[in-house]
């Protein structure tokens, strides 16, 4: 599991998501070697920190991890304008000698080992990969056993993946920079561009336009691969195969009855749902969290079949299950539901009781259930929607006829 997890960091590349991150990463491109190495130590060990504590339920936790994501964003705005401009990096050296990561005004950029892991860890904290079939293995994991050290040594294996595709787009960038240092000119007018895309970048993740810019993106094609690489690997991982093996139900065979609803913390725009209460109705349950590319791609499709059959009898769920500790906090999910234009039932679990009841392991994941309380079709990623809508059509015809 540790080599599948590995090469799944690897595909990360692939995916839109590592898209926000890129220009934190390309800025130390000039730098040596082992410095552009610990840039990429630290964002591989913070996100292995991060992802192992998003498992705690404890209130701290789900601050700090906040609070963390908002200290990062000043240091990259802090990095940015050092690259820009000379004398802001010579400013900003002053109160930051003492504590080892001082800005070098001569380059314009952090200089000395603290200064490149400082970097590492900022962009650690700002990067959210999208969950696809492995890491949403190795998280789901984690949340319904808890934080182990097998789970860190996953995750570290995942990290460690990207770092390695990303270390080696920016090793070989570092040899165009190469080539341009005799001409000086070319040279600090490419320092004050990268400063100008780190500032840009930094500002869109602090404002969320890079999740709307990212909503536009398909993560479809990485998801296909690395269920490829779930599929292909002999033995070593059969049963994570045989659990995330996502594989839609080819007919509307019954699946067994619909599992509980129960557990959920809190529910928005409804009061709380049980099988009772939805007997001779379709229900589609929706499994995702907000801050997940995938579920931003799906969400559209969702409202619009809410909307376009609830008069026909379909009640949708969504049952949001956080991935990260911040998506916890309840405020937070009440106002993404506001700006989403959500008003069907959504269940907060963040305890993940649900989520357990329906042994599910993907956001998103959809859950098809006849009017007799019965799940007849389950479908996990992006994709398929027009299938999805003939299936919601086919079990309101037969409600319609069993009425």
């Amino acid at each position: 599991m540790l080599l599948i997890a590995f090469l799944g960091g690897i595909l990360t590349i692939l995916s839109p998501c590592i898209l926000p991150v890129v220009p934190f990463l390309f800025a130390r491109a000039n730098q040596s070697r082992s410095s552009v190495l610990l840039t990429l130590a630290g964002m591989m060990l913070t996100f292995a920190l991060v992802s192992s504590l998003a498992v705690v339920s404890s209130e701290w936790v789900i601050h700090a991890s906040s609070i963390g994501r908002q200290v990062a964003l000043v240091v990259m705005v802090l990095f940015a304008l050092s690259l820009m401009f000379s004398r802001v990096g010579t400013w900003l050296s002053r109160p930051l000698v003492s504590l080892g990561n001082r800005l070098d005004a001569g380059a314009g950029r952090m200089a000395g080992p603290a200064g490149s892991v400082l970097i590492g860890v900022a962009t650690g904290l700002l990067w959210a990969p999208c969950a696809g079939p492995i890491l949403g293995v190795i998280l789901t994991g984690a949340m319904l056993q808890g934080a182990s050290a097998e789970t860190s040594l996953l995750l570290l294996a995942y990290g460690l993946g990207s770092a390695l595709s990303l270390g080696t787009l920016i090793l070989a960038g570092r040899g165009l920079i190469g080539r341009l240092k005799p001409s000086l000119p070319i040279t600090a007018w490419l320092r004050r561009a990268t400063g100008t895309l780190v500032l840009l970048a930094a500002v869109a993740i602090g404002t969320g336009v890079d999740d709307r810019l990212l909503a536009n993106t398909s993560s479809q094609q990485s998801t296909s691969l690395e269920k490829s690489l779930l599929e292909s690997v002999p033995k070593a991982i059969d049963y994570v195969v045989s659990k995330a093996g996502a594989n839609s139900m080819p007919d509307l065979e019954s699946q067994g009855a619909m599992p509980s609803l129960d557990g959920a913390v809190q529910w928005l725009n409804s009061p709380p749902l049980n099988r009772e209460a939805l007997r001779g109705k379709v229900v589609l349950v929706d499994f995702w969290t907000y801050d997940c590319i995938n579920c931003q791609h799906t969400l559209p499709y969702v409202n619009d079949w809410a909307r376009k059959y609830e008069k026909d009898g379909l009640v949708v769920i969504g049952v949001h299950t956080p991935e990260y500790g911040y998506e916890k906090i309840i405020a937070n999910v009440r106002d993404q539901v506001r700006k989403l234009d959500i008003q069907y039932p959504v269940a907060i679990d963040n305890q993940y009781a649900i989520w357990r009841a329906f042994n599910n392991q993907y956001w998103p994941a959809h859950y098809f259930i006849d009017a007799k309380g019965q799940v007849r079709y389950s479908h996990f990623g992006e994709g398929r929607y027009g299938e999805q809508e003939q299936v919601i059509q086919q079990l309101l015809q037969e409600a319609r006829a069993s009425q």
